[in-house]
């Protein structure tokens, strides 16, 4: 029985390795990558893809990340363009009040989730100290 080679179309692995898909080279653009291709391009990346993941242009959520807001800060601040690095660290350097609201408003997001992640998991300790495991007991 042989196996056959999984592949991805250009757009799904350039989301996979961080990179805008139209920036990339037309022959990446044009053909469809295999599982092990992947693995090559992130393992040893060629001199195209360190130079788009060092310059960009950048995807929206490597300019998010980047700038430490989310996917949905970069929309309110009305930024739907893809960024380079150059662009990213002069919006840096600049601090525009949206940056640091965007920036606290993760913060605070990152902060409840990490309560409620807690919170849960308390929960699930006293659960199982109790004697209930929240399966049936057998018959």
């Amino acid at each position: 029985m042989s196996r056959q080679t999984q592949t991805m179309k250009p757009a799904t692995t350039a989301k996979k390795l961080g990179v805008l898909l139209e920036a990339t080279p037309a022959d990446f653009r044009e053909g469809v990558v295999s599982r092990e291709e992947l693995d090559a391009l992130q393992a040893e990346p060629p001199e195209w893809l360190r130079d788009l993941r060092r310059d960009g242009p950048h995807p929206r959520p490597v300019v998010a990340d980047r700038l430490g807001v989310s996917i949905s800060g970069l929309a309110r601040a009305e930024i739907t363009e893809p960024l380079t690095t150059e662009q990213i660290t002069a919006i840096k350097d600049e601090q525009p009040e949206w940056l640091r609201h965007e920036r606290n408003l993760r913060a605070e997001t990152q902060r409840e989730e990490a309560r409620l992640r807690a919170e849960k998991s308390d929960k699930a300790v006293t659960a199982g100290k109790s004697g209930r495991s929240g399966s049936r007991p057998a018959r």
